[in-house]
């Protein structure tokens, strides 16, 4: 069995545990909720109703992500799952904004609640389970690489913060006979609105091409540079095509002399490296690079690591027929006036390289 047809087993049954855990917790919540009065723990019961819609929807979305390729959709169908956490994050805002609309009536409108001594036990084992649930959710996410599993882990953990709040609301009312129900209910619901807000922001972060994972960029230069024949990995894009689909492109250094049979040879290996290691395909394109130049590329690189954003350089080349000299220089997205700064460094080089037309190429940082 594959690695994709594992991820979407496992986040598929990670999903069933929590639709079931929380369908129960929601028949408790509700039942106790309403035999005690309490609108905080009837809105508690109505998230957790959300919470199990929203993995009968991450269930969904990741079937949905694993359609085969075709004409239309050349790359397949991964970013669904993206869309699939937008809808959980529309749901989750929904209830927030009902919850908040209910519980300002509780207070303008208030009942005593009823609480028991049982009442307050089911609330307090509901807390328990809300955060175990809450940690195995999240955890199996970042295992699996689903933003949807990471939402609602995280908003389970969360939700069982709320519901101590429930609990403590109680305990005030029972000891000192103070109805915080409303504005405890109110609490959650700006809580909840802000958890979807937030997983909102993110999944349309992810849609729009949010910055690679620089862990996971790091790793993948690394890997390329350890193929035998490479001298340096630059210029790495991603192009998410999902959780797990992604391609992109990298530019290595190789010697100068290297042949077209052995760059052929060295693509197949760098790309059956990282499609393997880390299920991304590459483009692979060459510097060549000249090791008796070595002292001009260090003046190169000095030159153009004093102006501040600038992170680097490589892809340097001599033709000394021609006189002419053109290189590549990595620049963070501080840097606005690339003119003026390609303008300085042809400057400062024209002496140290007389008679050489110089050209400046920027390279923007990707990723890390």
């Amino acid at each position: 069995m594959n690695d994709s047809k594992i991820r979407e087993q496992q986040i598929t049954r990670t999903s069933i545990i929590g639709i079931v855990t929380n369908v129960l917790l929601a028949a408790f919540k509700a039942m106790v909720g309403l035999l005690s009065s309490s609108i905080a723990i009837v809105l508690d019961a109505v998230n957790n109703l959300t919470d199990a819609l929203s993995s009968v929807i991450t269930i969904l979305g990741v079937k949905l992500a694993k359609r085969r390729p075709d004409a239309k959709h050349p790359f397949g169908y991964g970013r669904i799952e993206y869309f699939s956490a937008v809808l959980i994050a529309t749901i989750v805002i929904a209830a927030g904004a009902t919850s908040f609309i209910e519980s300002v009536k509780k207070i303008l409108h208030p009942e005593t609640p009823d609480y028991s001594v049982a009442t307050l036990v089911i609330v307090a084992v509901a807390v328990v389970v809300k955060l175990a649930l809450g940690r195995y959710v999240k955890a199996q996410g970042e295992k699996y690489n689903s933003e949807a599993l990471i939402a609602s882990g995280s908003d389970a953990s969360f939700d069982a913060v709320i519901s101590a709040s429930t609990l403590v609301g109680a305990l005030i009312n029972m000891i000192f006979k103070l109805n915080l129900d409303g504005i405890i209910g109110a609490v959650i619901s700006v809580f909840i609105l802000k958890a979807g807000f937030e997983m909102l922001m993110d999944s349309i972060s992810d849609i729009m091409g949010s910055r690679p994972d620089s862990e996971i960029t790091r790793q993948i230069r690394a890997c390329v540079e350890a193929v035998p024949g490479v001298r340096g990995a630059y210029d790495l894009i991603l192009h998410n095509y999902g959780p797990d689909t992604a391609i992109g492109s990298i530019h290595v250094e190789v010697p100068a002399d290297a042949d077209g049979r052995s760059l052929h040879k060295l693509t197949l290996a760098i790309q059956n490296e990282v499609l393997q290691k880390f299920h991304v395909f590459l483009t692979v394109g060459f510097y060549a690079v000249e090791t008796e130049r070595q002292a001009d590329f260090d003046k190169i690189n000095a030159a153009a690591k004093a102006h501040p954003g600038v992170l680097g350089t490589h892809g340097v080349y001599f033709d000394d027929e021609k006189k002419t000299l053109s290189f590549d220089v990595l620049v963070d997205f501080t840097v606005r006036d690339k003119a003026a700064l390609c303008k300085a460094l042809r400057e400062e080089l024209s002496p140290v390289f007389p008679g050489y037309a110089i050209t400046v190429n920027f390279d923007t940082n990707y990723t890390d």
